[in-house]
């Protein structure tokens, strides 16, 4: 039987058609991968950033504890928070830098899992596309870096890992002449719409007991870059908003853990992977600021449903900092 409709019917139809096809769209932008858990239900991982040197600045000494600390702490995975290779990224899917600085560094078996990686402001200087590329996938599989993405892991915890580096305006009109590939972000403002209407609408939709972020920028740092307002402005609310549990970013050379006193959000920043910047910190407030190390290193988490655990490592293997929280599980009648 055919069904008639008038033009306001037609055109009220087409507009909500509409509408589902852009969310629908919107939402799709955000690749998603699943990472298994362990039999217990636990799960464990290490966190390092501005690692890229070739080895150099230490960093094949920090490679070398991650892997012991990888294989103490039976770590499922690695998450890299950027500047995967300096100063200028990458110059093509060719560039030996990849071997150099990656494949033959974190050579421990404990460190042969998935490593999802962000981009951050040094990878924009070069070939974005080359890090994106699966070709690379295809040369180490532990390699998996996006601009932007989830990752679900059980029911334990949702990973939303931000493309930072585009909300940055001194980027767009960099006095010092550096230049960025700017390819996949173009038109800007409404690449970053996208984005965080994106993020908004999956952290939204989570079930997960956790929900952690990860952007190679800093939101709130003691260290050489501090605050990155544009990520205030626009990102924070969002996270907050959400009840976000975590935020981890590198971008500053070094470990610290700010306790946010306006919401839940634990602020952790892994940035020691190679070169640190020894004695550059800023003031911040001591009720805030639970641990700072200005000196190379990197971050093991631990979790289950009920408790998340984290600790900072320095270059020696040595444990500088250690905390815990938990989290009360909803049983059903």
């Amino acid at each position: 039987m055919a069904t008639f409709f008038n033009k306001p019917m037609l055109s009220c139809l087409l507009f909500t058609a509409c509408l589902g096809l852009c969310f629908l769209s919107s939402v799709a932008e955000l690749e998603r991968f699943w990472q298994p858990v362990k039999a217990d239900g636990s799960l464990g991982f290490l966190v390092v950033g501005d690692w890229g040197r070739g080895g150099h600045y230490n960093q094949t000494e920090v490679a070398l504890q991650m892997g012991f600390v990888g294989e103490k702490r039976d770590i499922d995975f690695i998450i890299s928070t950027g500047d995967n290779f300096y100063e200028d990224g990458l110059t093509g899917i060719d560039d030996p830098a990849f071997n150099e600085s990656f494949t033959n560094i974190y050579k421990a078996k404990s460190l042969q899992k998935q490593w999802y990686n962000v981009l951050g402001n040094h990878d924009y200087r070069g070939d974005v596309e080359a890090q994106l590329s699966p070709i690379l996938r295809k040369r180490d599989s532990r390699w998996l870096c996006l601009r932007s993405f989830i990752l679900n892991a059980g029911d334990i915890v949702e990973f939303f890992f931000v493309d930072t580096t585009p909300f940055v305006d001194k980027y767009f009109t960099d006095p010092e002449g550096h230049t960025y590939d700017w390819k996949g972000v173009s038109p800007r403002e409404d690449y970053l719409s996208n984005l965080l209407k994106d993020v908004d609408s999956a952290l939204k939709a989570s079930t997960a007991k956790w929900n952690i972020v990860v952007g190679h920028h800093t939101i709130k740092s003691a260290g050489h870059h501090g605050v990155t307002e544009e990520l205030v402005t626009r990102l924070l609310p969002i996270l907050e908003e959400n009840k976000v549990d975590v935020y981890i970013n590198g971008h500053d050379h070094c470990l610290e853990h700010i306790s946010s006193t306006d919401s839940q959000i634990q602020f952790l920043t892994s940035g020691g992977g190679s070169k640190a910047w020894r004695g550059d910190v800023k003031w911040w407030n001591p009720e805030e600021l639970k641990f700072y190390y200005d000196g190379q290193g990197f971050m093991l988490v631990q979790m289950t449903q009920r408790k998340a655990k984290i600790v900072f490592y320095d270059v020696f293997g040595n444990a500088l900092h250690k905390w815990s929280i938990s989290k009360e599980i909803c049983s059903v009648a």
